[in-house]
């Protein structure tokens, strides 16, 4: 009877401590997911300062830029495409669709930025506007926050993915549907990897 008794207890001591090596493992987890789901809500922030400092660029120049329309327009659409893909990315921070159209979204406006950029050096007069000057110094500000918030999305995200793929913890992963996390990394092309400038 003891020895029954002995067995028993130590098949349920077995089973507890199995269970609390399997919490603890998947709360590990919830706690890197959740980190790097915070650390993108930091990108989404400066993102957002971004986006809502790019119609006062445009409105700003307008006035010199009346033969320009076309890229002034090109500058907002891309603006709205990439607002539009960030939202969706901060729904499913992490989700490999998500971050591959917010990549996409990002490259455009870089792209329609730099032109803008181009075109504003051909107008000395907008080049020595003081609202053209604090609007494009706030949005290098900005670059350079999104810069930083993007490295902490990202060593956030290898941390995860790295605990989650490690043994024995990938196996509590499987089986509570833990998904990789995609990094937000640069465009192919090296003319796309620097952030847009937005000197005058």
């Amino acid at each position: 009877m003891n020895t029954i008794l002995v067995s028993l207890l130590a098949a349920i001591g077995l089973v507890v401590l199995l269970a609390l090596w399997v919490i603890g493992l998947y709360n590990a987890l919830v706690v890197l997911k959740n980190r790097f789901k915070n650390a993108f809500a930091q990108i989404d922030v400066q993102l957002r300062r971004r986006y809502d400092l790019i119609p006062n660029l445009v409105e700003t120049a307008k006035g010199y830029l009346s033969h320009e329309r076309e890229t002034l327009t090109a500058v907002i659409e891309a603006r709205n495409q990439a607002a539009g893909a960030a939202k969706a990315l901060a729904a499913a921070p992490g989700d490999p669709a998500a971050v591959k159209a917010f990549s996409a979204a990002e490259s455009g406006l870089a792209s329609v930025l730099s032109r803008l950029m181009v075109v504003v050096e051909r107008y000395p007069d907008l080049k020595a506007d003081r609202q053209m000057a604090r609007v494009s110094e706030e949005l290098t500000s900005t670059e350079n926050r999104i810069a930083f918030a993007r490295q902490a999305y990202n060593d956030s995200v290898t941390e995860y993915n790295t605990k989650r793929e490690l043994f024995p913890t990938s196996v509590v992963a499987g089986m509570f549907n833990f998904a990789p996390a995609a990094l937000l990394e640069a465009t192919a092309s090296e003319a796309q990897r620097e952030a847009p400038q937005v000197k005058f």
